[in-house]
């Protein structure tokens, strides 16, 4: 019995490893594995202390100027990282554009990308999006607000904590994120 139950084992092992690494199936198993494993991962840096030193990160805007996060201290903050060519990215900026309109003179908003820049003034000329958008290095990212998955996006409180941390395309003028905003604005 117990010589049939390890033969069972190693051969879905077996066929498992096969189907992974050797299938059509297997990518798809990996890049869903992966979604899973970044999102929960993002998930746990709800409530971490973003610290000082990530308050010290420059970004560079469409206009060329730089605007470091350090102006953002003690306020509260959206910060989403994106890509042209990512489809949840796209599916959540009007959302986000929303959400803009109503606080943007509020807090401070930072849609960041790695991407190259003609790529992103393209997709801007294209769009009627008022969003700040900025671009930044992949190795100037602070630690923990780096993600494997786009789009990732947090919303800091104003004792910089993180009050929300997502990673998938949400409904970000939603009920919810505005109650969570109000309620950030309000301490």
């Amino acid at each position: 019995m117990k010589r049939s139950l390890i033969i069972a084992f190693l051969v879905l092992l077996f066929i498992g490893v096969g189907i992974y690494f050797f299938t059509p199936l297997g990518p798809k198993v990996r890049g869903y594995a992966g979604r899973l494993w970044s999102k929960s991962a993002v998930a746990l840096k709800t409530d971490l202390q973003v610290s000082d030193a990530a308050y010290k990160w420059t970004v560079t805007g469409t206009d060329g100027n730089p605007r470091s996060f350090a102006k953002e201290k003690g306020e509260v903050v959206f910060l989403n990282f994106w890509a042209t060519w990512c489809a949840p990215c796209l599916k959540e900026m009007p959302d986000i554009q929303d959400l803009y309109d109503d606080y943007g003179d509020k807090i401070g908003f930072f849609l960041v990308t790695q991407e190259d820049t003609s790529r992103v003034d393209s997709f801007l000329q294209k769009n009627d999006y008022t969003l700040p958008f900025y671009y930044t290095d992949i190795e100037n990212i602070p630690e923990e607000l780096a993600s494997k998955s786009m789009p990732t996006t947090y919303i800091l409180g104003k004792e910089g904590k993180i009050a929300l941390a997502e990673t998938g395309a949400r409904d970000w003028n939603s009920a919810e994120v505005r109650a969570i905003i109000d309620r950030l604005l309000a301490e």
